[in-house]
């Protein structure tokens, strides 16, 4: 069993920048594959970012938002910047156990372990 918990979200005006946390549990962090997603109100969950040996991203965070991990923290990060307002959501992180180095997983459902979310609201 993997436990994880988020920690960094909170309020800020457009334009400015996050850094969310993921702390996982156990003694094999660097076996998993780590994703974040978002889910705003009314939406379906929605893919944010991954970490599978290479890094890859929603469109729609690309060049705003940097995935990055410290497997000796059993850590996992998001450096979200020039945020917008429709960026505003629910964050969760996502783990699951490693099949192919470099596939990119993008589908709440390829992955088993969730956090409880922490919110991101981006506001004046």
């Amino acid at each position: 069993q993997l436990q994880l918990v988020e920690s960094g979200g909170g309020l800020v005006q457009p334009g400015g920048s996050l850094r969310l946390s993921c702390s996982a549990s156990g003694r094999t962090f660097s076996i998993y594959a780590m994703g974040w997603f978002r889910q705003a109100p009314g939406n379906e969950r929605e893919f944010v970012a991954g970490s599978n040996f290479i890094t890859y991203y929603a469109d729609s965070v690309k060049g705003r938002f940097t995935i990055s991990r410290d497997n000796a923290k059993n850590t996992v990060y998001l450096q979200m910047n020039s945020l917008k307002p429709e960026d505003t959501a629910v964050y969760y992180c996502a783990a699951t156990r490693l099949q192919f180095a470099g596939q990119a997983l993008r589908t709440p459902n390829e992955y088993d372990y969730w956090g409880q979310g922490t919110q991101v609201t981006v506001s004046s």
